[in-house]
Order: C-alpha cells, then structure tokens, then sequence
C-alpha cells in the first residue's frame, strides 16, 4: 500500500481480503455465514465505509449475467416442476444394460443435461434417483454418484449456459454462442469419455463393482437454497413447454444476436403464463443465495478495482514477464485459484484482466473442469454428497480424490492440448 492510498482504499482492502477468505473457508470462523452472507455482508461493508453509493453499488452488478441465471433458473424450474429430470433417470436406470454400459448411459445423459439446464440443478434432482436405483440392482452406487458429479461439471463446460461462471464470461467477454461450443464441445465430449473409462478400467475398479447391500430409503432434506426436494410426478405438458422453450433458446442463441438475457428472459415470461404451475411455487427453486453470491462480489470487486491496487499488481507481474493473458499463466491461475476460493469468485477475480475470445474460452473450461479436483471444488460435489449420505449412501473426500484427481489432471491436459492445437 502506497502514501497515495487512502484510509478508505484500506478499509475496501480489508473487507475484500476478509470476503475472499470466506470463499476459502466458506464462512467466517465462528458466524453463521455461507459464502453468499459473506459476500452480502462485504457489500454491505463497502457501501456502510461510503466507498460506494447505493447507485454506484448498483451499477457494479452486471446486469445481463444475473438476469440471464435469473432466467434460466426458471427454465430449471419448470423442468423440475414437470418431473423430467426424475423420469429421464429412471428411464435410463431401467435400460436393460451391464454395469459399465449402464455408468455410460448415465455419464452422457448427465453432461448433456448439464450443457443446458446448469450442473448444480441435475446433480439435485438425480441423484436421490440414482443412489436409490443402483441400491436396488445392487450395484455399488459410488461411482454411479462420482460419475454424476463430475460428468455434471465436464458437460457444463459444454456451452455458455451450463454454468454461472460460464454465463459470466460469455456475458462480460460477450463470446458468440455457436463459436464457444465448437470449440468446447470436443474436449469436453472427450473428458467425458476420459471419466467413463477411469471409472471403468482405472484403479480400484474392481473395488467399485462390489455389489451393494440394499438400503432403506432416507428422507432427503434440501440444502440451503435450492428450493423444496420432493419429485413431482411427470407431466408431460409442463416437461414440453420447458423443453420447447430450452430449445428455442438455444435455437436463438446459436442463429441469431438477440441479446441473450432478454431471449432468455422471454422464455422465463412463457413460462410463467401457466394455468397449473403457480408462480410461487417456480420461485421456490430459485437459487437465492446463488444471485446474492454474485451481487455481493461484484459490488466487493469493483470497489476493490477502484483503489487500482489490482491494476498495480497486474503491471508488477507484466514487468516481472508473468503476463495474464498468457495462455500457460491463465490456465495455472484459473486451476489455482478455482480450488482456492471455488470457480464463480476466482472468474470474477480474472476477468477484468482479460481480454479476448481465446482467453474467455480457456478460463470457462479451466475453471470449471478444474472444480472436479477436489471435493470442495465445485457445489455440484458438494450437492452429490450430501444427498447421497442421506440417501444412506457415504462418500468422503478420498473417494471422491482417487476420481477427482486423476481425472482432472488428464481433462486439464485434453483442454491445454486442444486449444493449443487449435
């Protein structure tokens, strides 16, 4: 800190440095604080210092990314509401398939969800589906329940939809839709079968076909934020009518250059106007706390941007040869910092250094394949455990290590060599 910087410049750094630790730690020692409460109370700090005015505050939220994961988590939510993603998963349990075919199956239905209706919502509604199912044909649910969690991250990487990081980058570097997925698409349908065949051949394969005793089904209690649990019975109509708009959307997105969020903000609209499905109850599976999370960041960043501090680390480390936009230095920093404060902060945090298509493109895969490498690295994991253990079905971070690992170490490597090819 330089004689330049003021008492306020200190006061925006020590709630910034506070905020980021609560994204290491997931809360602050000793308060009841996630990381959303986190970022809200640095907010909140940053505007009670007088760093920023309310205005101001307001002007720092992009926009377009909050409405655009505003918009999709309706679509998300009427696909729920219509029991699509509980039936599409018992339809592919009920395949008549051998083990491995089977955790294929659902590996590609899993990414391919993912790619359009976001990782965390699949991850949620399948599965209690999934533990229960493979239970039943007494197979063991552990790499079922892996092979879900990280086939949701890799398959979300797929489009500029399947993530809220992603949706940021998209929006922020304003990355054209139909060109992100030619060149994400390849190698994440290769990481994929990258996953697929870890979990198949790799060690402790043997281990993982143990079949599994059967086990009485457990409540399962929603985790903070997602909404009520309960799985509708489908309904066909309501599960059309989202598929309808989803694929309109993605029609829009690919052929056209209406802005994003307000196509995506129509077909939220379309899905509203319902006789049967109240309005209420959609909002029920909002995410909340996901959106408080971005807006308190961006309010947190920006006035963090404002002291120039960032500015002046950049320059030093441009002097020092370690240049942002420098494929080698984004892609450890991406990977980095994605497994230190998880991958929505950690995008927010490199993002305003970048600039580019090319630089957009390898921070959304990065940082989102990057989540698979620990179990803490992505709330898709989280989401995937913790319905799992209620569902009387135990996975521990060495479990989920002896995947996470190795996988994301081969997909990283796919990624680096893709983009470098192209």
């Amino acid at each position: 800190m330089t004689p330049e910087h003021s008492l306020t410049d200190w006061g925006i750094v020590a709630i910034f440095v506070t905020v980021y630790i609560g994204m290491i730690l997931g809360g602050l020692p000793r308060l009841k604080l996630d990381r959303s409460g986190v970022a809200l109370l640095g907010a909140i700090g940053v505007i009670g210092l007088g760093a920023m005015s309310t205005t101001q505050a307001a002007s720092a939220v992009d926009l377009p990314t909050m409405l655009l994961l505003f918009a999709f988590m309706v679509v998300s939510a009427q696909m729920r509401l219509g029991g699509f993603y509980t039936a599409v998963t018992r339809q592919v349990a009920a395949l008549p398939l051998g083990r491995n075919a089977l955790l294929g199956a659902l590996i590609a239905v899993a990414g391919a969800l993912s790619a359009v209706f976001s990782n965390d919502i699949i991850c949620l509604a399948m599965t209690p589906v999934v533990a229960q199912l493979c239970l039943q044909r007494r197979l063991n649910p552990v790499p079922f329940l892996l092979g879900l969690a990280c086939a949701a991250n890799i398959g979300s990487a797929a489009t500029l939809i399947g993530n809220p990081q992603n949706m940021l980058i998209g929006s922020v570097l304003q990355l054209p839709f139909g060109a992100y997925v030619r060149q994400a698409l390849p190698p994440v349908v290769l990481s994929l079968g990258v996953l697929w065949a870890w979990l198949v051949w790799g060690p402790g394969h043997a281990e993982s076909t143990a079949p599994a005793k059967p086990s009485a089904a457990m409540p399962v209690d929603l985790p903070s934020g997602y909404g009520p649990l309960q799985a509708p019975p489908f309904d066909a109509w309501q599960t059309a009518k989202g598929l309808a708009v989803a694929g309109a959307l993605l029609l829009v997105f690919l052929f056209t250059d209406w802005p994003r969020e307000v196509a995506a903000l129509v077909g939220a609209g379309v899905l509203l106007l319902s006789r049967r499905l109240h309005s209420s109850d959609v909002m029920g599976f909002i995410d909340w706390p996901l959106l408080v999370l971005f807006t308190g960041l961006f309010v947190v960043n920006h006035a963090f941007e404002s002291t120039g501090l960032a500015a002046q680390a950049v320059a030093w480390l441009a002097a020092q040869g370690v240049q942002l936009a420098d494929p080698g230095v984004l892609f450890v920093a991406g990977v980095g910092l994605s497994n230190l404060v998880s991958n929505v902060p950690a995008v927010m945090l490199l993002l305003p250094h970048l600039q580019g298509p090319d630089a957009g493109v390898m921070l959304a895969l990065v940082s989102t394949l990057a989540g698979n490498l620990l179990l803490v690295g992505s709330i898709a994991n989280l989401i995937v455990v913790d319905l799992a253990q209620k569902s009387g079905v135990t996975i521990n971070w060495r479990m989920h290590a002896r995947v996470g690992v190795p996988v994301t170490l081969i997909t990283l490597g796919l990624v680096w060599a893709w983009l470098r090819w192209l």
